[in-house]
Formats: C-alpha cells, structure tokens, sequence
C-alpha cells in the first residue's frame, strides 16, 4: 500500500490541477458501499488534505470538496440498495462477504436514524449503512437531512487535521513551535489512548483513569504554559493566516455558543428537563458537572490572571487562562454525550464522544481564530471540562450504572438546545460583528 500511496501523491505533486478533483474523488469512494472497505480512503485522504493544506486549496475549498463528495457517495450508496433491496447480496464482494452488510444491517435496525449520525465515524460502517438505509426504504428527506450533519462532522474530523498540518510545514513558524507542539500532541495522545483502551476494555476505573490523566495535563498546561510560547505564537499566526469576510462571520456566529450567558441558559435548561422528566441521577450528573466546571474555570482564571491575546474592551473578561468558552462548550457536550452512550456498547460510547466533541472543539476553535485566547488556554478549557465531566461520571455511578434515557426525553432536550442556541446566535449577532471586527 506504501509504493501505491507514494505513487498517487507523487503524482498529485507534479499535477496539482487534479488536487482538488482528488479531494472529491477519494471522500466519495470512502463514502461509497462496497468501495469504501476496499480502498485506503482515510490514509489517501489525510495525505491528500496535506497537499491541500501546503498552498494548493483554502480550508473552505477542501472542506466543501470533502463535503460534497462524501455527501455524493452516501446518496449513491441509498439509491444502490433502495433500487436492489436485499438483491444487494449478490452484488460482487457482498456475496463473497456477507458479513460487510450483516454487520451495518443489524447496527441500523438497533439504533436507526443514530445509526447514520454515529456510524459514520466507524470505519467498517460508514459506507455500508447508507445502502442499508435505503435497502430498508427509509424516506429520502429524512435521509438526506441526517447525511447533511453527518457528512459536516466527518468532513472537519477527517480533512481539518490534514490540511492544518499541511499548512503548519508551509508557513515559516517559530523554531521551537515543532518541539513544543509534539509534547502537546502527545500528551493528548496518550490521554485519548489510554481513555479508548480502557472503555473498549470496559476497566472498572476508566472514569478516574480520564479524570485523572486530564488533571495531570490541565496541571501542565498551568505550570508550562510561559514555556509553551512558540506553540501559542506559531499556531496563532496559523489561523489568523486564513481569516477570510466569510470565515469570520461564521465564527462569529460560533462563538456565541459559548459565551457565558448562553451556556448557563443551556446548562439550567438541560438540568431543568431532566428533572421535569424524573431523570434524578442523570439530572444530578448533567448539573454538578455544569456547575463544578463553571466554578473551577472562574477560580483558576482569576487565580492565574494570564493576559489575552487581543485584550478586549470588557475589562470583566481580561483574563483567558482557561477559556471559559472551550471549558463550557465541552462540559455541556460532554455531558450529552456521556448521556447518550449509557447502555449502549463501548465503541457507540466512544462515538458519542467524538460527535460531542466536534461541536464543542468548533466553539473553541472560533476563540483561536478570533483572536480572543491562546491555543494553551483553549486546551487547558478541554481539559478542565474532560477531568470534571469524568469525576461526575464516576462518582455518579460508584453504586450503579447510569440508567439509558428514553428517546421522547432526547426528542424534548435536544430540539430545546437548538432553539436556545439558534436564538442567541441571532440576537447577540450585530453586537458580535462589531466586537471582533479588526
């Protein structure tokens, strides 16, 4: 697979006109039933979203190339088994492999509608479970809106890290950006290795394992971040590098998500629901989290009092170590997606985290690309979040486990959630422009 690699990058080098064309191609072939288990697409596609990232596309090129071409292979697939149905068996591979589709069929009569959300994010699943959707005539509208969020997250989780990379070799950074960033990276590493070892494993202490490796690399993050300065300097210079009118107006919009205000009406809100529908311990869980974790950023941010990138003109928010926005986000989504893993198998849990993170990780983001905290501070906000909401979870279930919700309460919290982010995000919207605007 290396010599065949080498050869399709080689020639993307010496023919950078086809680079964007590639981008499409290989997101659609790994979206693609029956193709997508055949073909190395994720290697392709980071090596590719490298290229990208060295100068030949913009981030919104690569990622709406990505976008729309994983979107055309998941279509491609529904219309493959809605026309065939159970015929699709006898198709070439399926009938040599029935467990391809046996596998994704079983996991979509499971979960249904969830099953396209969070098996996109599964390897083995991604490009069967379209074709199975279809195969068990599930209406294209419904269909098509699930694969719209879906083919979103997965475009920033799976072409946002190559292309970043890509453009962090270009760009001349500091000289001690690279050592200083591999030590974040690795810390992070062994964190999420350790996390999934551990839950897959099904450890008794998985929850203080997280919660405990999270303190250690938020305590880091408090004694090293003077010492990681060339990181913070070159990472920054990364994202201003690519601010665009458009960019900025959907961060924006982002990061109002996060602002204080509206992440105490969604903490309360959530917490609120739970108790209306009986849901004491899951209440209880979702609340502490959302509280500790609101006390503990305030506290060690005035306690460390370290100056923001861009001081604003609040003399109330100076300060950014941590980030009260990345600590919020990921509570609050975290908190959702431990919810709607309980019950269910480990590697389902360990992709509801990946979902809540996406969301959270985008809010944090926007604070980088705004100029409002240094990437440490965004860190140290995750990790915060990460060791309180694994804290919570396991003093919450030192007796017993977290029972499952049932789905008519996601069907009250959810929709809630939008509609409060939808109407902040509009009202706080002109305020914001003006407040960010360079």
């Amino acid at each position: 697979m290396g010599q065949w690699l080498d050869g399709i990058t080689g020639w993307l080098t010496m023919n950078p006109q086809w680079l964007a064309a590639a981008v499409f191609i290989v997101a659609c072939v790994e979206c693609l039933a029956i193709a997508g288990l055949i073909v190395p697409g994720t290697v392709l596609l980071f090596a590719i979203a490298v290229m990208a990232g060295s100068g030949a596309l913009s981030l919104g090129e690569t990622l709406a190339l990505g976008f729309f071409g994983g979107l055309l292979g998941d279509v491609v697939s529904y219309l493959l088994g809605r026309r065939f149905h159970q015929n699709i068996r006898r198709l070439p591979g399926l009938r040599h492999h029935p467990e391809w589709i046996n596998g994704a069929e079983a996991y979509f009569q499971r979960y249904g509608i969830a099953s396209l959300l969070v098996g996109r994010f599964i390897g083995p699943l991604r490009p069967m479970l379209p074709m199975v959707a279809g195969m068990f005539d599930m209406s294209f509208p419904r269909f098509f809106a699930v694969s719209l969020l879906a083919a979103a997250g997965w475009t920033v989780a799976y072409l946002l890290p190559g292309w970043a990379t890509g453009a962090a070799i270009r760009l001349p950074l500091p000289e001690g950006f690279w050592p200083q960033a591999g030590i974040v990276a690795a810390s992070i590493a062994l964190l999420l290795g350790l996390s999934i070892n551990s839950t897959v494993r099904r450890h008794r202490k998985a929850s203080p394992l997280v919660a405990g490796l999270s303190l250690a690399i938020l305590a880091g993050l408090f004694i090293g971040y003077p010492y990681l300065n060339h990181f913070d300097q070159g990472l920054m210079a990364l994202v201003q590098e690519h601010r665009s009118p458009v960019m900025d107006e959907v961060m924006v919009v982002l990061t109002q998500f996060g602002e204080f205000r509206t992440m105490l009406f969604a903490s309360a809100l959530v917490t609120l629901l739970l108790l209306i529908a009986r849901q004491w311990r899951q209440a209880i869980f979702a609340g502490a989290t959302l509280l500790c974790t609101a006390l503990a950023n305030t506290g060690t941010k005035l306690f460390f009092a370290r100056v923001r990138p861009e001081v604003l003109t609040d003399p109330l928010t100076s300060y950014s170590m941590p980030s009260g926005h990345s600590s919020g986000s990921f509570a609050l989504f975290l908190t959702l997606a431990v919810l709607a893993g309980r019950g269910q198998p480990p590697r389902m849990r360990l992709t509801w985290l990946l979902l809540g993170c996406l969301p959270a990780a985008a809010i944090a983001v926007s604070r980088i690309y705004l100029g409002a905290h240094w990437p440490s501070d965004i860190l140290a906000g995750a990790m915060l979040a990460a060791c309180v909401c694994a804290a919570s979870l396991w003093l919450a279930q030192r007796q017993t486990p977290l029972e499952p919700m049932p789905a008519k309460i996601w069907w009250l919290v959810l929709p809630a959630l939008v509609a409060l982010f939808g109407f902040e995000a509009v009202r706080h919207l002109p305020h914001a422009m003006l407040r960010y605007a360079y």
